[in-house]
């Protein structure tokens, strides 16, 4: 099954704004320890010839938001950077399907498998999530590898696990999610 390493808005900013103050020295934390464990996974696919896709949100110069292409916020964490190997797609919507070449890429390439990881939780990764689960290819989801801030009265660990235990299984036809932890994945033959 060929197979793409897909990493969804793992941006500087990507918490800018979204998080209580008292919250953001965790909420950073947690994410770099997912960026990390993103980026070995990135790196074993790039050893393995493995395409590595990292899709970085858009937004426009002068909207003033964390994500304001060109900004230090809109750069990509450095523990996933791209390499000159890999495909940066722009988007400026949740679903990284949506008015991208993303799709095109994949299918000039025979891909029908998405290793999937990034943030935001409930809104980017969800939503690519199902999409290219509906468009027709087979999903992993990688459960430990992706991230959020808290929403409301739920916490960051609760939306992640929440996710996990709900996209896990979700399908269109033959085409299914898988969520398993980054340890889990190995693209040796």
């Amino acid at each position: 099954m060929p197979t793409a390493v897909v990493i969804i808005d793992v941006q500087n900013a990507i918490l800018k704004g979204t998080v209580v103050s008292d919250r953001l020295d965790i909420l950073e934390t947690k994410l770099d320890e997912a960026a990390a464990r993103l980026g070995t996974i990135q790196k074993s696919a790039r050893s393995h010839d493995i395409p590595v896709i990292i899709v970085q949100h858009d937004e426009p110069v002068g909207s003033g938001d964390p994500l304001t292409i060109g900004t230090k916020g809109w750069e990509i964490h450095p523990a996933v950077a791209p390499l000159d190997t890999d495909i940066v797609v722009h988007k400026q919507s949740c679903d990284s399907l949506h008015a991208t070449e993303l799709d095109q890429l994949l299918r000039s390439r025979g891909i029908d498998h998405l290793i999937i990881g990034g943030c935001m939780t409930q809104y980017c990764v969800d939503t690519t999530v199902r999409r290219a689960t509906s468009m027709g290819y087979q999903v992993t989801l990688v459960s430990d590898g992706h991230m959020t801030s808290d929403m409301g009265a739920l916490t960051y660990d609760q939306i992640i696990a929440y996710h996990n235990q709900i996209l896990d299984g979700f399908g269109a036809g033959k085409f299914r999610v898988k969520a398993i932890p980054s340890s889990d994945i190995s693209f040796a033959s």
